[in-house]
């Protein structure tokens, strides 16, 4: 198995696919990074070379945001806009959508399962 950016990549799977399993590298990133490195995109991750593991290894490294670095970066980002108090930071705060859904039916991912009626407490 193969070890980019501390996660291990499926060896079975063709490498365009197996760089999507690194936390901010999606399909049209593996592409690119391909494309960079000069590997062929259709290869399986179990035959490639040394050489050419080191190549993709490098370039994620350098031209990329990826796995914990991405994920403070955007855990930062949400702080920042709870912090300064706007529409989107108070949203964050409240566990409500952020992006305009609707939230009077439906958000429940957000929101939590429903309250039920009598499921307070129970009298002595």
């Amino acid at each position: 198995m193969a070890r980019i950016s501390g996660v291990d990549i499926p060896n079975d799977k063709r490498l365009v696919i197996s760089l999507t399993y690194i936390f901010g590298i999606g399909p049209t990133s593996a592409r690119q990074i391909c494309q960079r490195t000069g590997v062929d995109e259709s290869r399986r991750v179990k035959d490639l070379t040394e050489d050419e593991n080191i190549k993709i290894r490098d370039c994620i490294e350098n031209d990329f945001k990826v796995e914990g670095a991405l994920r403070s970066e955007i855990t930062f980002n949400i702080k920042r806009l709870m912090d300064i108090g706007c529409y989107r930071g108070q949203r964050h705060k409240r566990s409500l959508p952020c992006r305009g859904q609707r939230t009077k039916t439906n958000a429940r991912t957000r929101k939590g399962p429903k309250p039920r009626p009598g499921g307070g407490k129970k009298k002595k």
